[in-house]
């Protein structure tokens, strides 16, 4: 099902009455308010921790019925912006929170809803203090139909979950390279530029080369009509030392340093009178998130970014990182200076 169908099913109704009651991947709120993000917040890590699920406003508790959000609150529901956010959840939790927004209105009601996915890379831990409600170093967890901080059965649980996930991508990898022999396995070191057999057998790639590199899927490969491809003439000789000059082209977060948040931080110490706000909409009136001069959408996964690439499909809640001289540009727009 979709975002859509999903939200419909937690909001079916047996009369009036909500079929669904809160639990483990349900939490209903009356109204939406910006002011309350913290407590949002705490819910997103616990429903992390667990198997996911839906917060939904516009829902009274007692009784359990649609009552949909006043203006007040949709207005505010509607102005959240995915990015900040994101960046929001990256500076408070030590792993990435997956989430998506959508509404839906149910006999003219209107009812908001985030629902966030199960984490990859659990426990997520609150990193910094966030008013009275979050706390460095908590990790919140979902029971029932409540969040409250984890207890130690479900944090040994997740702890032994974390180290048998590891310990299987050990033995997977271990059962390829003895499928294939030590003497026939090596490693592709892209971020070195190296493929390294052993101690003594390294072979240097090309810095262009490397950032031309591509996989060929098993049965896929053809001689002479398929994409360019690596020869290798002649022998490869053994090497003691070899130094490797580093690519051109960086990963992503080495070329571009700063998250949404950190980037407005960095022209607020530069210019202490501009506002986060000024730095939001400079970034918006000058399509900065677009341009690649100056920013790049920090996909999660190499399915999001190709989807992007085919389509434009852009998913929900995909957070943009920004270089200095996406800076040093805001800051001279601001200052009122020539940009061009």
């Amino acid at each position: 099902m979709n975002f859509e169908e999903k939200l419909k099913e937690r909001l079916r109704r047996n009369g009036k009455r909500l079929y669904h009651r809160e639990g483990q991947e349900l939490e209903f709120k009356e109204q939406f308010n910006l002011a309350a993000l913290a407590d949002y917040f705490k819910d997103f890590a616990a429903f992390s921790n667990n198997r996911g699920g839906f917060l939904i406003f516009g829902v009274k508790d007692s009784p359990r019925e649609i009552a949909g959000l006043s203006d007040k609150s949709k207005a505010q529901f509607e102005k959240v912006d995915p990015e900040k956010i994101t960046g929001y959840l990256l500076e408070l939790f030590s792993s990435e929170i997956r989430w998506e927004q959508g509404s839906i209105e149910v006999d003219e009601m209107f009812c908001g809803a985030f629902y966030i996915w199960p984490s990859e890379a659990k426990p997520v831990i609150a990193r910094k203090d966030e008013g009275k409600i979050i706390k460095n170093g908590d990790i919140y967890y979902r029971y029932g139909g409540r969040t409250q901080k984890i207890q130690s059965a479900e944090l040994e649980s997740i702890v032994n979950h974390r180290i048998e996930q590891n310990n299987q991508s050990w033995l997977n990898l271990m059962a390829k390279i003895g499928r294939a022999g030590p003497q026939n396995a090596a490693i592709l070191d892209t971020e070195r530029g190296m493929i390294e057999r052993d101690s003594s057998q390294v072979l240097v790639l090309d810095d262009d080369l490397v950032g031309k590199l591509k996989f060929v899927k098993e049965g896929e490969f053809k001689e002479k009509s398929g994409a360019p491809t690596l020869k290798l003439v002649g022998d490869v000789v053994p090497v003691d030392k070899v130094e490797v000059i580093q690519r051109v082209k960086e990963n992503l977060t080495k070329s571009y340093p700063y998250s949404a948040m950190e980037m407005a931080e960095e022209v607020t110490k530069q210019l202490p009178q501009a506002t986060k706000h000024d730095v939001w909409a400079c970034v918006s009136e000058n399509d900065l998130k677009v341009n690649p001069d100056y920013s790049v959408y920090n996909f999660r996964n190499k399915r999001q970014e190709d989807a992007f690439k085919k389509d434009g499909t852009m998913p929900a809640a995909t957070p943009s990182i920004y270089n200095q001289k996406a800076v040093e540009f805001i800051v001279n727009v601001l200052r009122g200076e020539k940009t061009g």
